[in-house]
């Protein structure tokens, strides 16, 4: 089955086609779109309606996802990818969080992903998917992108970034999101709008 993805982001590509292996993962850049609502829904909502309107009776989906870390107040949150400013500089925004978490001893911090889809029959549905952990005193890892060489899961001693993909795809919070993602696309449509059920 085939779902148009609101992406040009080639890591998260990847990671989408791992986690939902039985579908056809088409890209489609939702160019020009500017993402200012304040929620990960919120703008994913914003993406997957902006292909929606190119791919009538497909499956389309976007997600929006971000770090947040509690002693920053929820920060960098949506702002994730932008945290150190723009243009988007992935070894920026790691260096600004461990200069910002520089002497604080509560690193807890949980990754969130929302979800938006469009049935081809037009309904959307957002769910949410979350993976709580703690944020490292240093990078390390070579695997994954992002803040990933930085986020230490729950229950686990190493980065997202040390983990092997099967691992980190049965944890992440893209991987609980997608996963709410396929047991809608099974039933056949959307459940329509409503507040998203998360993890946690």
């Amino acid at each position: 089955m085939k779902i148009f993805v609101a992406t040009h982001n080639a890591h998260k590509l990847r990671e989408i086609a791992q986690i939902l292996p039985a579908f056809e993962v088409v890209p489609d850049d939702p160019a020009g779109v500017v993402e200012d609502a304040d929620t990960f829904s919120g703008n994913a909502l914003v993406k997957v309606r902006a292909i929606a309107a190119r791919h009538a009776g497909a499956w389309c989906m976007a997600d929006d996802s971000g770090l947040e870390v509690a002693a920053l107040g929820g920060a960098p949150g949506v702002r994730s990818a932008r945290y150190a400013g723009e243009p988007s500089d992935t070894s920026a925004n790691n260096a600004l969080l461990l200069k910002n978490l520089q002497g604080v001893e509560d690193r807890r911090a949980n990754f969130t992903c929302a979800v938006a889809l469009v049935s081809p029959d037009g309904a959307e549905s957002v769910v949410e998917g979350r993976c709580f952990g703690a944020i490292a005193l240093a990078p390390s890892g070579a695997e994954g992108f992002g803040y990933d060489p930085l986020f230490v899961p729950d229950g686990r001693d190493r980065s997202f970034a040390e983990l092997a993909a099967e691992e980190k795809n049965a944890i992440s919070h893209r991987g609980r999101a997608l996963a709410k993602v396929r047991a809608l696309i099974e039933s056949g449509r959307c459940r329509g709008l409503a507040r998203p059920a998360a993890d946690g």
